[in-house]
């Protein structure tokens, strides 16, 4: 389903190019702009500086994808902000806000629902109904900055409900629009795309030199393993994913991420660290460890000690290892658990 005028989806150049169509001068193309990405405007009418003969144009020929919220919470723990919002009424999507040290970032979905049937992720659960679009994107970072402290965000990560690298054309779209000067002009060393491993996208995506963080979602040191809990893993095995990515950062000479979701029993021992460590060594990258989201009945957590200890069989192994802090426990924040109970 692509949504017919949404002019929030447009970058610059296409609304000049409509301001052109309806005879209007140029600038009048970053005004719109500066009103959509920058003033958050919802409405034609709040464009004070255009026309009104041009704001009832624009009425009849575009749309403003605006966002609704369905659902707000706020963890009492962090004050992580979880937000269910809906576009068209009936597209229910989930969004992030989390406050670290360094500021707010925000977490946004790609998709209504996913396709990749990933084990261990609620979003995937109620099915796939269809992509969503890059003004959609933004609509869901305008939305959240409104939370934030004075209306500013630090960074942007892709990794709400959905695969991005799946609506590839929708992302590199907003990564275009949420950068651009005139606009929110977040600088893309800030943005986070997170994959399940599409591989010919990774190619796609390295053509392209952006400056983003890669997140690749790995979760196993093996095929054996990783074909269990991700589907993906059968039509792309390891040895053809762990080629892309080497491709990835030789081209765009940019660090990946792997984000590995620790189980007990599952992927989390001393060996699994070891051969996790072989499969990377040698890569430019380094390791989130994820403690398992409680809500998942399939997978039991790993405990604390044992996590650490895995990161330091990576660190002594010489690849770089993190473990991600847990935000947003008591607000259901892992993506899809808010969606889920609506729908």
């Amino acid at each position: 389903m692509k949504l017919k005028n949404d002019i929030l989806s447009k970058t610059p150049l296409e609304i000049a190019e409509l301001m052109a169509e309806l005879g209007q001068p140029k600038y009048r193309a970053d005004q719109i702009f500066e009103w959509l990405h920058r003033r958050n405007a919802t409405s034609f009418d709040e464009m004070e500086n255009l026309p009104k003969s041009l704001r009832k144009e624009l009425e009849r020929v575009c749309k403003i994808q605006n966002i609704s919220e369905v659902e707000k919470l706020i963890s009492k723990n962090d004050g992580t902000t979880k937000f269910l919002t809906a576009f068209d009424n009936d597209v229910l999507v989930e969004s992030v806000l989390m406050s670290y040290r360094h500021g707010a970032s925000v977490c946004i979905s790609t998709q209504a629902g996913c396709k990749m049937g990933c084990k261990f992720c609620v979003s995937t659960e109620e099915g796939f109904q269809r992509n969503l679009t890059a003004g959609e994107y933004c609509a869901q970072v305008y939305n959240a900055a409104k939370e934030s402290p004075n209306g500013k965000l630090s960074g942007i990560v892709l990794m709400g409900c959905g695969e991005p690298l799946d609506n590839l054309d929708a992302t590199t779209r907003f990564l275009e629009l949420i950068s651009h000067p005139k606009g929110l002009n977040i600088g893309q060393r800030h943005i986070t795309i997170s994959t399940c491993g599409l591989v010919p996208q990774i190619y796609e995506l390295a053509e392209q030199q952006l400056q983003i963080t890669l997140a690749i979602s790995l979760h196993a040191p093996s095929d054996e393993i990783r074909k269990t809990i991700m589907p993906i893993a059968k039509k792309y095995p390891m040895k053809e994913l762990i080629q892309s990515c080497k491709y990835y950062t030789e081209k765009t000479r940019r660090r990946l991420t792997f984000e590995y979701a620790l189980a007990k029993g599952l992927n989390d021992s001393t060996n699994h660290a070891k051969a996790l460590a072989k499969l990377l060594k040698g890569l430019l990258c380094h390791v989130n460890l994820i403690p398992i989201n409680k809500a998942r009945d399939k997978f039991h957590p790993t405990p604390r000690r044992e996590i650490e200890a895995f990161a330091q069989t990576l660190q002594d192994n010489n690849i770089n290892a993190t473990i991600r802090r847990s935000l947003g426990g008591d607000i259901d924040a892992a993506c899809g658990q808010l969606r889920a109970r609506h729908i």
